[in-house]
């Protein structure tokens, strides 16, 4: 089972998400062959932090919620809240498989929380642009929550559009890179 779960960094933070960087890759090592993406999201001039996500494939909610919830930085108070959804990976690879590579060109992180009938359920066109891409779903599998997409775009609104705009109640963009243990 795969899943989304995305830290948002609490406000004032940032010294203690940096206190506790190397715990927090080491945790994330012991997670190296269930992952599906990770990274941070960062304010829009991407000189800091303001959340972190990791796209996991782990047996079931509990070990969902063991990975989200030990993490060091949220132990530690580094974030104000976690979104953690049931995700389905429609590309079917990693974000190490994505063919325009780890560098160049802006990245976003789009979260479309849903409401009403499942929406934006196939790939979009544009797929080679697409980073991780699948819908939110309930701990079951069986209700769609919304879509998730790492994505490469020009702009903000450009990543915006990976999403069909009225079926959903929000679309959140957020600054994203490549993450993990710098080599």
């Amino acid at each position: 089972m795969e899943f989304i779960c995305y830290h948002r960094d609490r406000p004032g933070s940032l010294a203690l998400r940096k206190e506790l960087l190397e715990e927090h890759w080491s945790y994330m090592d012991r997670y190296a062959t269930e992952m599906i993406a990770r990274g941070p999201t960062l304010t829009s001039d991407g000189d800091a932090p303001t959340g972190s996500v990791h796209i996991v494939d782990l047996p079931d909610p509990a070990a969902a919620r063991t990975f989200a919830f030990d993490e060091p930085g949220y132990q530690a108070g580094v974030y104000r809240d976690v979104l953690l959804r049931r995700w389905r990976n429609t590309l079917g690879r990693t974000m190490w498989d994505f063919p325009g590579g780890s560098t160049g060109g802006n990245r976003y992180l789009v979260l479309g929380l849903g409401t009403g009938q499942a929406a934006d359920l196939t790939v979009p066109p544009g797929r080679d642009e697409l980073i991780a891409y699948g819908p939110l779903l309930s701990d079951d599998g069986a209700t769609w929550l919304g879509t998730a997409a790492l994505v490469r775009a020009p702009d903000p609104d450009t990543a915006r559009a990976v999403l069909t705009a009225d079926r959903y109640a929000d679309i959140e963009v957020h600054d994203w890179q490549f993450g993990g243990r710098p080599s």
